[in-house]
C-alpha cells in the first residue's frame, strides 16, 4: 500500500506545480502586456505623425507635378476645398493667432511668413503682380517659378512648390497648420 500511495504523488506533485507555473506565467504576460501596448501606441502615434507628413509630401509633390505640366489649375481650385473664394474672403486676418501660432508679429499679406520667400523675392513677386496671399495662392507653381527665373540665376534654384500651398493657409487664417507644416519641414531644410 505504501507502493501505490508513493506512486499517486509522483504524478500528483508534478501536475501542481506544472498548473501553478502555468497560471503564474499567464498572470504574469497578461501585466507585461499592458506595457507592451502602450510602448506600441507611442510608437504608432509617430509614425502615423510620420505618415501624415510624407502624405502632405506627397500630395504638394503631385500637385507641383500637375502645376508645371500647364495645367494652369490654381490650387486653391482643387476638388478638395471645402470653400468658395466667397467664404474665404470673410476670413479676417486674425493678429493675434498669427502671433501665437509663429510666436512673431505678422503684417497681413506679408509674402516673408511662406517659408523660402525673403525680401528680394517678395519684391519680384509685387513687381509681378502678386502682393497679397491670396494673390499668391491663386498662381500655380509654374508661374512662380517664372516670377523667379525673371530675377536671374540666383533665384532659380528656390523651390516654389509649396508656397502657393503656404499663401492658402495664411489667407484662410490657418496659422497653427501653416506653423506645424513649417516645423515639419524643418524650415526648408529637409
Amino acid at each position: 500500500m505504501n507502493f501505490e500511495n508513493m506512486n499517486i504523488w509522483c504524478w500528483l506533485i508534478p501536475l501542481l506545480v506544472g498548473a501553478i507555473c502555468g497560471i503564474l506565467g499567464y498572470l504574469i504576460g497578461k501585466t507585461r502586456s499592458g506595457d507592451f501596448v502602450t510602448d506600441n501606441s507611442d510608437e504608432l502615434k509617430i509614425l502615423q505623425d510620420k505618415n501624415a507628413t510624407l502624405q502632405a509630401d506627397l500630395e504638394a509633390c503631385n500637385k507641383k507635378n500637375s502645376y508645371s505640366a500647364g495645367s494652369g489649375a490654381s490650387p486653391s481650385a482643387s476638388a478638395d476645398s471645402l470653400t468658395t473664394g466667397d467664404e474665404v474672403a470673410s476670413i479676417p486676418f486674425d493678429v493675434a493667432a498669427a502671433k501665437t501660432a509663429l510666436g512673431k508679429t505678422i503684417k497681413q499679406d506679408d509674402l516673408k511668413v511662406i517659408e523660402g520667400i525673403g525680401p528680394k523675392i517678395e519684391g519680384m513677386f509685387k513687381d509681378a503682380g502678386i502682393k497679397t496671399w491670396k494673390a499668391l495662392s491663386d498662381a500655380s507653381v509654374a508661374e512662380c517659378q517664372r516670377v523667379l527665373d525673371g530675377g536671374g540665376k540666383r533665384y532659380r534654384i528656390h523651390d516654389p512648390a509649396s508656397w502657393p500651398m503656404q499663401a492658402k493657409m495664411c489667407y484662410e487664417g490657418k496659422w497653427a497648420e501653416l506653423s506645424q507644416w513649417q516645423n515639419q519641414h524643418k524650415h526648408g531644410k529637409l
